[in-house]
C-alpha cells in the first residue's frame, strides 16, 4: 500500500509539471480576413497586440498559433486584431464571454470567429462621468518619462462647501476608472460608488486617475526589464505620480499629505505597479489596492517583497479571481504568505472564485476596499 501511495504521489508531482501545447486554428473570420489576429488570455496578461501570440497564414486561408508550455488548468481566452476595440463579438456585434479551456495533455481547437466589435459600431457612448468628476490636464507633463498624460480627478460632493482636507487615492487606468465613452473594457463607476459609499461611510476621500500610456503601459507599469516587452520603466511612472503629480495636486487641492492617508490602487498591470509602489514608495504611499496583479510578468517581487521592509502603517489589499488564470490565486496567495511574516503589515485577502479578469469584477471589489481603506485612517 506504501508503494502505491509514492507511485501515485510521483504520478501527480509529474502531472503537476507537466507542459501542454494548445494549437488553435481559426477557420473562419466574418470581415477583414487579410489584418493580423491576435490571441490574448490569461496566459499573457490580456495583451490584445503581443507579437509572440500573432496567428500566422494556415493553408486554405485559415489561420493558426501554437500556444505553448502550458501548465495543467482552465485559462481564459479571446481573439482581436490587435486592439481591445477590435476584440471579437457575435455576429450582429454584441460582447461574448471569455473563450475558457481545460489544459490536461496537448490538443487543437477548430475556432470560427463569429463577428469583430468594431464592425458594429454602437450608439454612441453616454458620458456617464458624475458632477464630481473633471479632467485636470489633457497633456499632464511626465518629465520622469518625456511624456505627457491626460489625468482625471474625482472630488468630494461636500468639497466646494468645506474647508476639509481630503486622503487621496491615485489610480490607474484612469480611462476606465469614471466614464463610459473613454473606457475599452467597461469601468469601474469609482464616482458613482463612492458618492453612495462616502454618504454611508461618512468618510470622503480624492481620486486622481492616470490614464495608461497605450503601448507604453506593459513597460510603465512594470518595475523590471522584460525580454519581450522591453525595458521597465515602472520606477520612473512611480517618482512621476510621488514627485510630480502629488506635489502639484497638494498644491492645487485640500489634501491630507501623508502615507497614512495616501493610497495608490489599479488592477492587472496596474495592480502590480501599484504593489511595486509602496514597497518602493512607502513613504508616500500608506495603501496598496491590488487588484489581480500581473505577478507573472515579474516574479522578481516575490523575492524583493520577502527583503522589502516598509514603515509598520503598510497596508497591503489583494484580490484576485479564481477564473482568472490558473496561477493568479496561489500568487497572490503567495504574496500573502510573505507579508505575513511581517508582522508589522496591515493585510487583506480578498478572492471570488467566479471572478474572471474584467473591469465588472474590479468594480465589484472596489468597495471593499475603500472600506477597508477608510476604516484604517487615523482620527
Amino acid at each position: 500500500m506504501k508503494q502505491l501511495f509514492f507511485l501515485f504521489a510521483f504520478c501527480l508531482s509529474i502531472y503537476s509539471q507537466a507542459q501542454f501545447n494548445i494549437r488553435f486554428v481559426v477557420n473562419q473570420v466574418p470581415t477583414k480576413a487579410n489584418e493580423d489576429i491576435y490571441i490574448m488570455g490569461s496566459f499573457n496578461g490580456w495583451n490584445p497586440k503581443d507579437e509572440a501570440y500573432k496567428l500566422r497564414p494556415f493553408a486554405g486561408g485559415k489561420k493558426i498559433i501554437v500556444v505553448k508550455n502550458l501548465e495543467p488548468g482552465n485559462y481564459a481566452f479571446k481573439f482581436t486584431r490587435g486592439d481591445m476595440a477590435k476584440v471579437e463579438s457575435t455576429a450582429d456585434g454584441r460582447d461574448i464571454p471569455d473563450r475558457v479551456m481545460e489544459v490536461s495533455a496537448d490538443f487543437s481547437y477548430d475556432i470560427n470567429i463569429a463577428g469583430w466589435k468594431d464592425d458594429y459600431p454602437e450608439k454612441p457612448k453616454r458620458y456617464s462621468a458624475s458632477p464630481q468628476v473633471r479632467i485636470i490636464d489633457t497633456a499632464f507633463n511626465m518629465p520622469q518619462l518625456q511624456r505627457t498624460r491626460r489625468i482625471w480627478i474625482y472630488l468630494p460632493k461636500g468639497y466646494g462647501g468645506s474647508s476639509k482636507t481630503y486622503p487621496v487615492v491615485y489610480m490607474h487606468d484612469g480611462q476606465n476608472l469614471f466614464n463610459e465613452q473613454t473606457a475599452y473594457a467597461g469601468e469601474w463607476g469609482v464616482d458613482e460608488c463612492l458618492d453612495t459609499l462616502q454618504k454611508k461611510l461618512g468618510k470622503e476621500a480624492i481620486v486622481v486617475g492616470i490614464d495608461n500610456g497605450g503601448s507604453h503601459r506593459m513597460k510603465e507599469y512594470n518595475w523590471y526589464d522584460h525580454a519581450q516587452y522591453g525595458k521597465g520603466e515602472g520606477q520612473a511612472y512611480i517618482d512621476f505620480i510621488s514627485q510630480t503629480l502629488k506635489p502639484w495636486i497638494d498644491s492645487k487641492y485640500r489634501t491630507k499629505k501623508g502615507p497614512e492617508y495616501t493610497a495608490i490602487a489599479g488592477s492587472s498591470m496596474g495592480g502590480l505597479i501599484s504593489m511595486q509602489a509602496l514597497m518602493y514608495k512607502g513613504n508616500i504611499f500608506g495603501a496598496a489596492g491590488v487588484f489581480s496583479p500581473s505577478f507573472w510578468i515579474a516574479p522578481q517581487i516575490f523575492t524583493e517583497a520577502t527583503k522589502q521592509q516598509v514603515p509598520e502603517y503598510a497596508r497591503f489589499y489583494l484580490y484576485a479571481g479564481g477564473r482568472e488564470s490558473n496561477t493568479l490565486v496561489d500568487e497572490v496567495r503567495k504574496m500573502v504568505d510573505i507579508l505575513s511574516k511581517k508582522s508589522n503589515y496591515d493585510i487583506r485577502q480578498a478572492i471570488s472564485p467566479i471572478g474572471a479578469h474584467q473591469e465588472q469584477y474590479w468594480r465589484n471589489f472596489f468597495p471593499d476596499f475603500y472600506t477597508w481603506w477608510s476604516a484604517r485612517w487615523p482620527e
